[in-house]
């Protein structure tokens, strides 16, 4: 009773909250997008859709209760398990975790090691985020869930899109003298198939409570809540696109990931257009909406005041600002609401002051973020605004120098807190079922920090000081977050800590692209002899063979792809065996090792309906290695082997053998090889559901009974002799 009845007073709590929040909305919400939002009239709705729901949701609450105790009596009949915790720890690798618990700097994992599980976890082909999640949330292999890699591509156009969700626009627009109307709403779909298993869960009466699991964007309705992760756009529609203000003298233009804009001094004040989503009645000079931007800096005390949509921020050099609400005037009491920081990197000699993605405001979402509608209007009341967008860490301005080490750490361990505030919400508020939450710092910070861990590396610091702590920081970080779980569930709840692959060093590139034009698989358009960004001068009908993504090969295809030329068939099959043979072990001659362990035909490793997306082949990268920024953009330029001197150091989309994730648990799971895929189906039986056949997880047998603990060393229980 006592899980019932907090259950029910979360869910009752979320549409309270929603509810009298809604009841004085400030203004109409309206997300646009270039490209990839919805138009205004169709998402303008958004809040007081969550205002109905809220308030049909309170109507019918005694009837949904009756139903929802009705099904509950049978709902933990035969289930082993009453409560689930799963702690996913984006990767977490499993060698590094061994070595700081052999040397007791990681106690409360080192405490699972003992009492419960520490095991290697099998990850995916290839090792990507968006792949690996969508198979621990489906119990499936890709070729059932049907995300290959970041990117997918279109056979028609040969460009790329987001791999999980694809938004499509109005495909006609109707001219009002100056102005633009839409014709049709935009539509947002989920490209990731196959069923959650919380889906199941919630069929058979178990609630679930998800936050933050990649490739859950758009959400999906079922009996829980939800709030999405990886794929969230911004209010521009993009993954994140920061801005660079600067006062340096022909300042402007394109970054990769962001944008350099001028500061132009008026009357002793600097002044800027800050960029927000698309018009979308667009004027025919003008598509983007605009915010004026004002500082007013003070170089003496090494401060300035921002002054944006009448708000005046007063920001120190080097410091990261708090949340700041930004409206975008559409028309009459109509507004694209969102949400941004601010860094001020310098006020001398020259300003520069860095802006985040505007971000969607989760407590007014001018688009479902949330599952209901609701959830992230009830998160963001209870604990103010928090970060929406997918990829939250803004890996990219530190790439480009908007960001220094510092700033950069503390936005991941600020949007880290926020997510442990949200987290031990729904542990407090999940009595019964299953509660789960993905951290993302131990990836991001991995990837941008791995270059402190080793002096040699190509992207070490030079001249700079040296801190090799930084991840291992970041592990302990991760560990007491383990401690606090493991006192607040219980000893009664099962508690899982995953990761969906492992991490690497990244050292050295490999261009495939470039690799494929050298051996004359890839052609360029007569007089071109390198390609912009996404193959803008290949020659379709003379190429055989292309890369895109971070790990795939596709053929060109006859009949499949739009000017396809290879014949299905035998010369495909002949095609795909000579790449095989002449990528598999390629020697690096600098660094005189193999850059390539294995190329995988993905008719080999994948089954199921959606086949036909996969790539031909998936690189399998030795460790070290990893794809050239410049093959996986669509470039046809540059050496095929080169260092890698970006900040982004470390990697996972490798051989998937040599990336392993971790499982621990605070029960005993018993057998040799733990996968992914095996997450699903074990969670259903343990809550007494019938494992779907087509699922390709198997389920593991684990011990429900708690374990004393042991006296013994951690290294006995570690999988990992040496490092």
């Amino acid at each position: 009773m006592p899980g019932r009845c907090t259950r029910r007073a979360f869910c009752h709590g979320v549409s309270l909250v929603a509810l009298g929040f809604l009841l004085l909305p400030p203004a109409a919400n309206a997300y646009i997008g270039p490209g990839a939002g919805f138009a205004v009239l169709s998402s303008s709705f958004a809040v007081p859709l969550a205002y109905l729901l809220a308030l049909i949701a309170l109507l019918t609450g005694p009837l949904r209760l009756l139903a929802r105790l009705r099904r509950e009596r049978k709902a933990f009949q035969n289930a082993r398990a009453r409560r689930v915790v799963v702690l996913g720890f984006d990767g977490m690798d499993p060698q590094l975790a061994a070595r700081w618990m052999r040397q007791g700097k990681l106690p409360h994992l080192a405490r699972l090691a003992r009492t419960g599980t520490f095991r290697p976890l099998a990850t995916t082909h290839p090792p990507i985020c968006p792949v690996a999640w969508s198979t621990f949330l489906t119990g499936v292999n890709p070729g059932k869930h049907n995300i290959y890699d970041i990117l997918g591509r279109d056979r028609h156009t040969y460009l790329p899109f987001l791999s999980s969700a694809r938004v499509l626009g109005p495909r006609r627009w109707l001219r009002l003298g100056w102005r633009a109307l839409p014709i049709g709403g935009r539509e947002i779909k989920a490209l990731r198939k196959s069923k959650p298993f919380w889906h199941h869960l919630g069929e058979a009466g178990i609630f679930s409570s998800i936050l933050r699991v990649p490739a859950t964007f758009p959400p999906e309705p079922f009996s829980g809540v939800l709030l999405s992760g990886m794929a969230v756009p911004d209010l521009r529609g993009s993954q994140g696109t920061f801005s660079l203000f600067s006062s340096r003298e022909g300042t402007g233009g394109r970054l990769e990931g962001g944008v350099l804009l001028p500061l132009t001094l008026e009357d002793g004040v600097w002044c800027g257009e800050f960029p927000g989503p698309e018009n979308p009645f667009p004027l025919e000079d003008k598509r983007d909406l605009t915010l004026p931007l004002r500082v007013r800096p003070d170089a003496v005390r090494r401060r300035a005041e921002v002054e944006i949509d009448g708000q005046r921020v007063s920001l120190r050099q080097g410091e990261l600002s708090g949340w700041i609400l930004l409206r975008f005037r559409l028309g009459f009491r109509i507004y694209a609401h969102g949400t941004c920081r601010m860094y001020l990197r310098s006020v001398r000699p020259d300003i520069e002051l860095y802006v985040s993605a505007v971000q969607i405001d989760p407590r007014r979402p001018a688009l479902p973020i949330s599952h209901p509608l609701d959830y992230s209007i009830y998160l963001g009341k209870l604990y103010g605004p928090f970060s929406t967008l997918g990829l939250a860490e803004d890996t990219w301005a530190l790439q480009q120098g908007a960001l220094d080490d510092a700033a950069f750490l503390e936005q991941c361990y600020q949007t880290h807190a926020e997510r442990e505030q949200m987290f031990f919400d729904a542990l407090d508020k999940t009595r019964r079922g299953a509660c789960i939450c993905v951290f993302d710092i131990t990836d991001r910070i991995q990837h941008m920090f791995w270059r402190q861990m080793e002096p040699h590396h190509p992207a070490a610091p030079e001249g700079e000081p040296f801190d090799a702590s930084i991840i291992e920081t970041l592990y302990q970080r991760m560990d007491a977050l383990v401690g606090r779980v493991l006192d607040r569930a219980g000893a009664d709840a099962l508690v899982l800590v995953i990761s969906d692959h492992g991490f690497k060093a990244f050292r050295r590139c490999f261009n495939l692209n470039a690799w494929l034009h050298r051996e004359g698989y890839l052609s360029l358009v007569s007089g071109s002899t390198v390609s912009e960004p996404w193959f803008r001068h290949v020659d379709w009908q003379r190429t055989r063979a292309y890369g895109m993504g971070l790990n795939g090969i596709y053929l060109n295809v006859a009949g499949r792809e739009r000017h396809g030329i290879v014949q299905p068939g035998e010369e495909a099959d002949a095609l795909r065996a000579e790449l095989r043979e002449k990528l598999a072990g390629i020697m690096d001659s600098v660094a005189g090792q193999a850059a390539i362990r294995e190329l995988f035909d993905t008719r080999e490793i994948y089954e199921g309906p959606y086949l036909e997306n996969a790539p031909d082949l998936v690189v399998g990268y030795a460790p070290g290695y990893g794809a050239a920024w410049e093959s996986v953009n669509g470039s046809v330029q540059g050496e095929v082997f080169m260092d890698n001197t970006r900040t982004w150091s470390g990697d996972h989309c490798i051989h998937p053998r040599d990336v392993p994730g971790v499982l621990f648990a605070n029960r005993a799971i018993l057998g040799e090889r733990h996968s992914l895929a095996d997450v699903a189906p074990t969670l259903l039986q343990l809550f007494g559901i019938s494992v779907p056949r087509y699922m390709d997880g198997k389920p593991w047998t684990v011990r429900m009974e708690p374990t004393p603990t042991p006296t013994g060393p951690v290294a006995a229980a570690a999988p990992f002799a040496g490092d």
